[in-house]
């Protein structure tokens, strides 16, 4: 198994940790969300870290590190929003769990399929570099949402999720093993 390959299953499982324990605290009340909601939501989070990049100081608990985890978390709900469609009713969290495996799976089949021919160029970036990507790919899926998905040429609401959740990953990754 190479470093990436095991940084990024280090990084699921911090991730899923998470995303479990908050299911056990509040269920699926997320579920009532509809993507867009949940784009406002990354979008939040994103600016934050932005925040936090330029002022260098913060005034809540949360830290970088905890915000690209809830950007990660936040973009899979978006994926199992977009395939589902929002609901009233919870989902069992056997099922939820089961979602976000498969979709954080796709996320690193994607990010594979990219490191591969782009030869792991994400390493030589800044974390910050990260954030305001993650920013774009935020401002891009709410002209698609305002569009109603009708785009003449780009790819969809779900691939700016999946690139988001990367860049995420790719953040944590260098916060966890490589600024340590």
């Amino acid at each position: 198994m190479n470093k990436t390959d095991q940084q990024y299953n280090s990084i699921i499982k911090i991730c899923t940790d998470i995303f479990t324990k908050k299911m056990h605290d509040y269920g699926t009340a997320w579920r009532i969300l509809r993507p867009s909601s949940i784009t406002d939501q990354i979008y939040i989070k994103a600016q934050r870290i932005r925040s936090l990049e330029t002022k260098g100081i913060s005034k809540i608990e949360d830290n970088i590190r905890d915000e690209f985890i809830g950007i990660v978390n936040y973009s899979i709900m978006g994926i199992i929003q977009l395939e589902l469609g929002p609901s009233e009713d919870e989902l069992p969290n056997e099922k939820a769990l089961e979602l976000y495996l498969k979709y954080f799976t796709e996320a690193k089949e994607l990010m594979e399929a990219k490191n591969h021919d782009y030869d792991e160029a994400w390493r030589s970036m800044r974390v910050s570099s990260y954030t305001d990507l993650i920013l774009m790919k935020i401002n891009r899926t709410k002209q698609i949402e305002d569009l109603q998905g009708k785009t003449l040429i780009s790819e969809g609401i779900d691939a700016n999720y999946f690139d988001m959740i990367n860049y995420a990953v790719f953040g944590l990754i260098k916060i966890e093993f490589e600024n340590a």
